[in-house]
Parts: structure tokens; C-alpha cells; sequence
């Protein structure tokens, strides 16, 4: 009985992170799976202190729990993740009236190092457009995907799921279905525009079955193009262009944030461009432009060159 009450309480979180909080089903799952993870330890741990519901839960017993996780090699950003689903978890029972106050709202997160990405400068990424060849057969297509993923920021998830019918070019935008459903308006250059046009006249050459008719980006066959097969696109016209650096479709996200940030552009507009929740995960551009300023810095300054 007990079993199947939490399987309940795990489906109702579930509904409540898809409903209230808009997160992608990824997140959903690995939310719901750590949060199992704690009841199977409220159950059948010994070292649960008595307890044995998630409504009877102490911030002790749940600091517990942390370190019988961590005992089994976490990384930091799983460590991150696990507290982030037992702060959602405890603010849910709170929200639903199961508990008075969250015993992990004092949980604190661990210390992961700053992670800077791969960048593309701007001659690299021309590099890689213009090196497409277009008397190829999918020539105009991967050009297109290309200046597309620069030119609008986007997640490989977002390419792939673009709709003729999200492209508003007369007005210079387009609508992107980013995380959790989430949709964004999102500004569109004009060399990006002309790729898309030019593969959309080729476009109407190919063999599609209806369910994939409004899918801007087809695979040979019609139907729709996978992440990976992206993902093997951009490996290939990098190499074909001389990039030596390793690098993948969300690298011309970095790129198109970082040279925002480098421009001037308010951090604030680059949040809502990329589809972030938190101002947070787009402060990473404005530490990659730091770096780079910094060490420009030190190949210039006439002590760092002796050191």
C-alpha cells in the first residue's frame, strides 16, 4: 500500500514539474528518479533515523540520504542535480499542504568549477559557412542549417523541430519550441534567411511524406533529420574547413552568445534569445569574454611576456 501511494506522490511531482514548472521531459524523469531514489532509502535504509515518508523527512535524515549518493561517485553537476530535485521535491509537498516547511531548503549546493565552452571566433565560423560546398547534394541544406544555428542561437533539439510555418522572414523573425515547450521569438540575420530560402526552392524537389510536409530540415529520404545526423554534419564541413578545435552544433550557440555579449549586446536580450530560465546560465558568455579579454591582456603587457 505504502509502495503504491508513493508511486502516486512521484506521478503527482511529475504533473506539477511538466504543468507549474514547464521543465523538459528529460528533467522530469531524472527529478522523479532521484526522488525514488530517496523513498527506496526512507524504506529499506537502516540509517533512515525512523523515518520513513518524505513528509516525515528532517533536514538530517535528507543530508544523510546526500551522502549515501555521493558515496557512490557523483559528479559535481550530479550532486547539483540531486539537490535541485529535493528542493523542488520538498517545495512541491509544501505547495500541496503535505508539510508545513521544506527540510531542504538549507541544503547547500556544491561547488562546481566554472565550465567555459568551445568558442568559434567569427573568421572560423565564415570559415565553415563558406567552405560548404553547394554543388553538393545537400549542399544548400547544410548551409542553411549552418547559418541558421548561428544565426539564431539555436539548441540542435530546436533546428531539428523548426517548421516551415515558424518562419516569419517579412517580419525577421522566427518561433522556436525550446525546453519544457517553451516558445520564444527569436530575431533572424539576412544571410540566414537567403541559406534558408535558397534550400527551401531545392526543398520542394524532395520525396516527404505528410507528417513530415511543415519539417523545415529533411533527410535524404523526406523525413525528418535526427540530432545526430547534425551532429555529423557540422563534424564534417568543420573538417572540411581546416577547424581543428572540437566543436558540435551547440557550438555555434556559444558562439553566437559570446560574440553578443562581446558586442555589447545586453545580457539580459541574449537570455531571452537563447530560451534560459536564469540569468545565471547566461553569465558563462560574459566569463568567456573575461577570459579572452584577460589574456589579450597578458600577450600584450611587457611584464607578463618575462614571466
Amino acid at each position: 500500500m505504502k509502495r503504491s501511494f508513493n508511486n502516486n506522490l512521484i506521478a503527482d511531482f511529475a504533473s506539477y514539474l511538466r504543468l507549474e514548472r514547464s521543465l523538459s521531459l528529460n528533467s522530469i524523469n531524472a527529478y522523479c528518479s532521484d526522488i525514488s531514489k530517496l523513498i527506496v532509502f526512507l524504506e529499506t535504509s537502516p540509517d533512515n533515523g525512523g523515518i520513513f515518508s518524505p513528509e516525515s523527512a528532517t533536514p538530517q535524515v535528507l543530508s544523510t540520504f546526500i551522502a549515501t549518493q555521493h558515496s557512490k561517485n557523483l559528479s559535481k553537476r550530479s550532486q547539483s542535480r540531486l539537490i535541485s530535485s529535493l528542493k523542488a521535491f520538498f517545495r512541491f509537498l509544501e505547495l500541496e499542504g503535505r508539510i508545513k516547511e521544506s527540510p531542504a531548503e538549507m541544503l547547500d549546493f556544491p561547488k562546481v568549477k566554472q565550465y567555459l565552452p568551445v568558442v568559434l571566433s567569427v573568421e572560423e565560423v565564415e570559415k565553415i559557412i563558406y567552405g560548404i560546398d553547394l554543388s553538393q547534394e545537400q549542399g544548400h541544406r547544410n548551409r542553411a542549417i549552418t547559418e541558421m544555428l548561428y544565426s539564431c542561437g539555436l539548441r540542435v533539439s530546436e533546428l531539428v523541430n523548426l517548421r516551415i510555418s515558424d518562419l516569419f522572414f517579412k517580419e525577421g523573425f522566427i518561433r522556436v519550441t525550446g525546453k519544457g515547450s517553451k516558445q520564444r521569438l527569436v530575431p533572424v540575420g539576412a544571410p540566414a534567411v537567403s541559406a534558408v530560402n535558397l534550400y527551401l526552392e531545392l526543398r520542394k524537389l524532395l520525396p516527404f511524406n505528410r507528417k513530415n510536409e511543415d519539417t523545415l530540415f529533411l533527410n535524404r529520404r523526406g523525413g525528418k533529420l535526427s540530432r545526430e545526423m547534425v551532429f555529423l554534419i557540422i563534424k564534417s564541413e568543420a573538417k572540411r574547413a581546416g577547424i581543428v578545435k572540437e566543436i558540435s552544433p551547440h557550438t555555434f550557440r556559444h558562439s553566437f552568445a559570446t560574440h553578443l555579449v562581446e558586442n555589447g549586446a545586453d545580457l539580459r536580450v541574449v537570455q531571452q534569445m537563447l530560451g534560459h530560465e536564469s540569468i545565471l546560465t547566461t553569465e558563462i558568455y560574459t566569463h568567456v569574454n573575461s577570459e579572452k579579454w584577460r589574456e589579450g591582456i597578458l600577450r600584450c603587457h611587457p611584464r607578463a611576456k618575462s614571466l
